[in-house]
């Protein structure tokens, strides 16, 4: 019993060491430099399903320090603007909304930020299949001219005073990683046809 305490115990201290991050920056924070990117959602298998998946929140880790960031989403398709030490990061987690049910998946994709840059990490595309056992998402890293030009027009327009500040593009790597995806407890009280584990 004093085992179990213990263990809870270290799980809720180590929930609690996440410094949560609105997706945009307020523009009176500015710093010098910001990480910016996209996220977005898509469907991978059946597209009749009751819900559509979106992106709750993603959570980066710092290699040396262990520091983690939870950056709030909470979109299917959102631009991101935050604002982290430099350093080497890891994107660790991803958490995915389908109306009131989530699942999370562990993931393992790096990538370097200079703090006294502008750093464009591209777009983050979380590829959902559909509901069932072994069920998997595909994170993809996206990158073309269009895409960099949509991220520099966001960036001006909701940051006026970086107004023709340069991007350093820094792509994750691995671009694409295939990892499986996981049930988040509790589920809500709907009837059987709606819980996924039944089906």
């Amino acid at each position: 019993m004093v085992q179990l305490v213990f263990l809870l115990t270290v799980v809720a201290g180590l929930w609690g060491c996440v410094t949560q991050l609105p997706a945009l920056i307020d523009p009176q924070d500015v710093p010098g430099g910001l990480v910016v990117g996209r996220v977005t959602t898509t469907l991978t298998g059946d597209r009749s399903r009751r819900f559509s998946p979106a992106v709750r929140f993603i959570e980066v880790e710092a290699e040396a320090s262990r520091k983690r960031f939870q950056v709030e989403i909470n979109s299917r398709d959102r631009y991101f603007a935050v604002n982290l030490p430099s350093g080497h990061y890891r994107l660790t987690r991803v958490q995915i909304t389908e109306g009131p049910f989530m699942s999370m998946a562990d993931v393992s994709v790096t990538f370097q930020v200079d703090a006294t840059a502008i750093t464009y990490v591209g777009t983050w595309r979380f590829g959902v299949d559909s509901p069932g056992y072994g069920r998997m998402i595909v994170v993809s890293v996206l990158a073309d001219q269009a895409e960099r030009e949509k991220a520099q027009e966001f960036l001006d327009a909701q940051y006026p005073r970086l107004e023709g500040s340069s991007m350093v593009e820094v792509l994750p790597q691995p671009t694409e990683v295939e990892t499986r995806l996981y049930e988040v407890m509790p589920y809500p009280r709907y009837p059987r046809y709606f819980r996924r584990h039944w089906w």
